[in-house]
């Protein structure tokens, strides 16, 4: 624990794994902006265990299992072998007449997935989503109307639609997948309508990318104040061998002075 040894070293992982923490409690809304880009700081800026816990100590997260660890076990797989669970899934239909439906957040995606959509519209988003199988699909029928399906990065995606009068995205067909990463099928018939597939990061990508973005906006900054302070520096470094040059010149005429005055 690190209670044990607060004073031993922590390493770049260490910092990270807390990282991962700050960005995944920033997505879930514990931490606001401000709360978030200062424990980030400190966390990166920190050499020891014990500067590293009290950063998560007041998180799920943190508070379940230490901040970091002692023994460098193997990482548990958190990668999409841990989003295929089994079952039956949450949610196995929807319809929308002259309305909307919505499936986004945490839910479990089963195998196969119906919806309907006349003059109305509907919004099936998998990337807080676990998956009942590694090939799930999803079966659209939009008369008149519009179903938007929206998909993380890494996912496979195949489109079989057929549009009438109407027509399937197939932008993200063909995509090459993530090792592991779950295939869906986007089938089913717009008439009239349209079905749309779109790729998009989840919020804790989002927020890596925020902050990866405030990281390069820091570093440029401090990249311009160094260029400033050199620039500084050398326009010192001018002014003083000048003041350096005028002073030996007023002492070499000063010199000139007595030697005449004194008849040389």
């Amino acid at each position: 624990m690190t209670d044990e040894a607060p004073d031993l070293r922590a390493s770049d992982a260490d910092r990270e794994r807390v990282a991962e923490v700050l960005r995944d409690a920033l997505a879930e809304g514990r931490l606001d902006m401000q709360e978030f880009d200062e424990r980030l700081e400190a966390a990166y800026k920190a050499r020891t265990y014990g500067e590293l816990a009290p950063l998560t100590r007041d998180l799920p997260a943190g508070a379940a299992t230490p901040a970091v660890s002692l023994r460098k076990d193997v990482a548990p797989d958190s990668g999409w072998r841990g989003r295929i669970v089994g079952g039956d899934g949450s949610s196995s239909w929807a319809v929308a007449i002259l309305s909307g439906f919505q499936r986004k957040g945490t839910w479990t995606m089963p195998k196969r997935f119906n919806c309907f959509a006349f003059w109305g519209g509907g919004e099936i988003d998998l990337r807080e989503a676990d998956f009942a199988d590694g090939e799930v699909e999803i079966n659209c029928v939009a008369i008149m109307g519009g179903v938007q399906v929206i998909v993380p990065p890494g996912v496979e995606v195949v489109v079989r639609g057929i549009g009438i009068m109407g027509g399937f995205d197939h932008r993200e067909d063909g995509v090459a997948g993530e090792p592991g990463a779950p295939r869906v099928i986007v089938t089913g018939l717009a008439f009239w309508g349209g079905v749309g597939v779109e790729r998009k990061p989840t919020r804790a990508q989002l927020a890596r990318l925020k902050e990866q973005r405030r990281q390069e906006r820091l570093q440029r900054r401090a990249e311009r104040r160094e260029l400033r302070a050199s620039r500084r520096d050398e326009r010192r470094e001018r002014h003083a061998s000048r003041r350096d040059e005028r002073r030996e010149d007023r002492e070499h005429r000063r010199e000139d002075r007595e030697h005449r005055r004194e008849g040389w």
